[in-house]
């Protein structure tokens, strides 16, 4: 059996948590159209098997910071590189690459870690578009894979995933056959509200909005959880798009996010949000603890 981690890097909106959620088989990580949707460290397990078990590590995108949110997420993008068995460099086939792309690709090749290059969405782009990009990347570093898919529609992510397990080192499951992810109930519960925020609301808000859980409580015998979150944003002029015309945008993203946690957790919900003005919290240290957006060594 083959056993080992696997860090899925790229840049913003590159699909990294599409892959995650198609590989693994159920969603662990949000997703939109929205970058920088991923702010920290996600783990999805997936076993296949006789064949082996894949950890995967989903990392927020490489991009510039421009805060200390975007420091630690760059952090943790640059710590999920370092004591993985194999790094999936996720690279969007339908943009042309960039300073960040480059930038990218020289912190894989300093990691010294062996990488599979991933060109993904190809289903957007022909496939005459593609060979120069592929040798591109070819002449620029020493990829032991180069595997072309769409995480959207699945195309050859069976063949990643063989990919994947050949160049794992042999050994036992690092976790048992039905283990999914190690992120925390409460962690899952604000991602899902944040999600929902990002679908439903404008373009300005998704880098200056956060959730907080406040208090979570387990099913009481009725089968009944309540869950009471606050929504950060930084301005009073975003707190009313957030709360919408008499409430109806927070009622849709309430309304919208329950109705995915029932789901989850198999039980009737009560999902009570409200927003709150915290200027500059991409800046506070103690805010990022709370959202378990850690830095550089756990800082």
């Amino acid at each position: 059996m083959k056993a080992g981690f696997v860090s899925l890097i790229g840049r913003p909106n590159a699909g990294k948590s599409t892959l995650l959620n198609r590989m693994v088989g159920e969603k662990v990580a949000i997703v939109s159209n929205k970058p920088q949707t991923t702010r920290t460290r996600v783990v999805g397990v997936r076993t296949y098997d006789t064949r082996g078990q894949i950890v995967f590590v989903d990392t927020p995108g490489v991009h510039k910071p421009t805060h200390r949110l975007n420091v630690r997420m760059v952090d943790v993008a640059r710590e999920a590189m370092r004591e993985v068995d194999l790094l999936a460099l996720i690279v969007d086939a339908s943009v042309k690459p960039g300073p960040g792309d480059r930038y990218l690709l020289k912190m894989v090749q300093d990691s010294g870690t062996p990488a599979v290059l991933v060109l993904n969405k190809v289903d957007l782009v022909a496939k005459q578009k593609l060979l120069p990009l592929l040798d591109e990347y070819r002449q620029a570093h020493a990829f032991v894979e180069f595997v072309p898919i769409s995480a959207a529609d699945g195309t050859n992510v069976d063949v990643l995933e063989g990919v994947f397990l050949e160049h794992l080192p042999e050994g036992e499951p690092l976790y048992p056959p039905d283990y999914l992810t190690d992120q925390p109930e409460r962690f899952y519960v604000a991602e899902i509200v944040r999600e929902k925020v990002l679908q439903l609301t404008h373009d300005e808000l998704p880098f200056s909005t956060a959730v907080v859980v406040d208090r979570f409580e387990e099913p009481d015998e009725g089968g009944l959880m309540n869950v009471y979150c606050t929504i950060l944003v930084e301005r009073e002029s975003q707190k009313p798009i957030v709360v919408g015309k008499g409430g109806s945008m927070i009622k849709a993203i309430g309304t919208a996010a329950r109705m995915e946690l029932e789901k989850f957790f198999a039980c009737r919900l009560y999902l009570d949000l409200h927003v709150k003005v915290k200027s500059e919290w991409r800046n506070d240290e103690r805010v990022l603890d709370d959202l378990g957006v850690r830095g550089r060594s756990g800082s």
